[in-house]
């Protein structure tokens, strides 16, 4: 028993069949005396009679055929990673115990926001290192002023008001010390603590620190990684290298573009491959560390035309494609080159502004008698 789904495409099939003609009878009787006369009535060869109405009620869609400038050319599994100079980690320079985390693992933070806080003994220290120092400082001042004061007069000798303004100075430097400690680390003295902020602005990637835990100088406390690049690392095949060059374009799942940076000039002699690089811009899908499949592309020659690799069937042991015509569909054989990215680049038989089948080549493919 035939499925429902086929009764359009037998319907649409006998209705074909029927354009020539009832019973061999009434056709005899209505035959024209010459061949020439019932030439208008025939489709040219090679072509389908389909209207639009046919086609639609049997799932045929028609997309037209556009020129490209790029060609893919193969397609690698390759690795995504910030750059090395992308990366950067947060430390804690002063040794503590850490009272407050503000952030977690994938957080996303800005430049200069808070990430964790920092109890530490030394920061008591400095501020009583700042207190000091800026006691000296006024003692230092006084002292200049006053001494400087009798130079002018001739009191005393020119030297020791020389002497006074050094000494100035000197405690003016080792204040403006003791206080650039205490910015660099986004302190608090009188708190006794200090606070931890993002250099840049990205994403969390490591936190190896929680409420209570200490920390040292040689603690890295955070990993953050810029979240506008990245870096797409790929094993390039032997036979690829010397068609692929920097500047090329690479296009990720999602239709993330980016442009290969380097590819290796050494073969590796277990992989026979070379290692290739391409910048690629943050986007959906993009996250370091993810496996992704890379389309890398060519600049193509003038006129030259992709189609999806569906839309090529064969027909009569040929690669063929359903072109839209005035006159209904008409099988044309093509010339095939390379394939990658679900596409099919087409050497000859297409040209730009065709109209081709692109859903529906199945059932064309019945009424071509080709299934």
């Amino acid at each position: 028993m035939v499925g429902n789904r086929h009764w359009p495409l037998l319907a649409l099939l006998g209705a074909l069949a029927g354009c020539g003609g009832g019973d061999g009878t009434a056709g005899n009787a209505a035959a024209p005396e010459s061949a020439n006369d019932a030439a208008p009535a025939a489709a040219p060869a090679g072509t389908l009679r389909l209207t639009a109405a046919e086609a639609a009620r049997i799932g045929v869609r028609f997309a037209a055929v556009e020129a490209v400038d790029a060609l893919p050319i193969a397609t690698v599994p390759a690795t995504l990673a910030p750059p090395p100079n992308a990366r950067v980690a947060v430390a804690a320079v002063i040794p503590g115990v850490v009272t407050r985390t503000l952030v977690v693992e994938g957080d996303s933070v800005r430049a200069g926001q808070p990430l964790a806080v920092i109890a530490a003994r030394e920061m008591f220290t400095l501020a009583a290192g700042i207190e000091q120092a800026s006691a000296r400082v006024a003692v230092a001042r006084a002292n200049e002023r006053r001494l400087g004061q009798l130079a002018r007069e001739g009191i005393i000798a020119g030297a020791r008001a020389d002497e006074a303004r050094a000494a100035l100075r000197e405690a003016s430097a080792e204040l403006n010390e003791q206080r650039r400690i205490v910015r660099l680390v986004n302190g608090a003295p009188e708190k006794g603590s200090y606070t931890l902020t993002a250099p840049i602005a990205g994403k969390i990637t490591t936190a190896s620190i929680q409420t209570g835990s200490p920390v040292s100088e040689a603690t890295s406390a955070y990993v953050i990684d810029a979240a506008s690049r990245y870096e797409l690392t790929a094993q390039l095949p032997e036979r690829l290298i010397g068609q692929v060059r920097p500047g090329m374009a690479v296009r990720l799942p999602g239709d993330v573009r980016g442009e290969v940076t380097s590819v290796g000039s050494v073969i590796d002699p277990h992989t026979r491959s070379a290692t290739l690089r391409a910048r690629i811009p943050a986007g959906e899908g993009v996250v370091s560390g993810r496996a992704v499949p890379a389309t890398l592309f060519a600049p193509a020659p003038a006129g030259a035309i992709v189609v999806p690799a569906a839309a090529v069937v064969d027909v009569d042991g040929k690669p063929s494609v359903f072109v839209r015509t005035a006159d209904g569909v008409a099988v044309r054989a093509v010339e095939t080159g390379d394939q990658a990215d679900g596409g099919v680049v087409i050497r000859a038989g297409l040209r730009p502004g065709d109209r081709i089948a692109v859903a529906g080549m199945s059932e064309l493919k019945s009424i071509a008698g080709q299934d």
